[in-house]
């Protein structure tokens, strides 16, 4: 684990914490992020991996946007601890942009942690635009142009999953830092990246804004698609559940 991370993520949390690595020598078989992004080939070559690997048919014209989201899923579960336990509780930004980030995949397709070649640096003061949009709009926004141009999947569902993603994490800084008096930075975090619907700097809307469902559960703001691929179901919080469709 990078060693500015372990105070964060002790005991069971470790692994989360190791998904992301700095190493001045690269694994066997890491992938440039920007590279795997640039062209359709080794993108498609990925989800067709992974859909044969989750049981759906992941031939050339196969559809593959419920693999594509929850493909996505398991990438962002990865990549979001280290990086937003850095920005937010550190106020640390590493380097995240996709020309600086390889992802390891195992022979599946799926993402099994991330690498970085150097430290990226301190923004203690810096706003919640600063420290994120390395992550949002250098790493996240060209992976997702790139897995909706290439399976048609609308990038709302993968903005979508990127929140529900970040909510825990966000829980969890917010828990840990109560005691030290950090939660409201963690608090100013949130509300700027999930509840503000334009983002600084005149860069326009904010693709992680969106209508939270609560009627009369908390659902997810869009469904992940997991329910199409074979064996799988909607989740407890799906907005297109039968017994929650009409709810919104």
């Amino acid at each position: 684990m990078i060693p500015l991370l372990a105070p964060l993520f002790p005991g069971e949390l470790a692994v989360h914490g190791e998904k992301l690595q700095y190493t001045d020598t690269l694994p066997a078989g890491a992938v440039r992020v920007a590279d795997l992004v640039r062209s359709p080939a080794p993108l498609a070559d990925v989800l067709r991996r992974n859909a044969r690997y989750r049981g759906a048919d992941g031939t050339d014209g196969a559809d593959l946007r419920a693999v594509a989201s929850a493909w996505s899923l398991e990438y962002i579960a990865m990549l979001l601890p280290p990086v937003m336990a850095a920005a937010s509780m550190l106020q640390h930004v590493f380097p995240i942009a996709a020309e600086h980030t390889w992802v390891r995949l195992d022979a599946h397709g799926g993402p099994l942690g991330f690498h970085i070649r150097h430290m990226g640096r301190s923004r203690h003061g810096a706003d919640t635009a600063e420290r994120y949009g390395p992550l949002l709009w250098q790493h996240l926004a060209p992976l997702f142009e790139a897995l909706c141009s290439l399976t048609r999947l609308a990038p709302k569902i993968l903005w979508s999953n990127t929140v529900r993603l970040m909510e825990p994490v966000f829980d969890l800084a917010e828990h840990a830092l109560a005691a030290t008096g950090g939660a409201p930075l963690i608090s100013l975090d949130r509300q700027q990246l999930l509840h503000s619907a334009t983002w600084p700097n005149e860069l326009g809307a904010n693709p992680l804004y969106g209508r939270q469902r609560i009627h009369p559960v908390k659902l997810h703001r869009e469904c992940c698609l997991n329910y199409l691929l074979p064996y799988e179901h909607h989740c407890n919080a799906c907005p297109l559940a039968p017994e929650h469709r009409g709810l919104g």
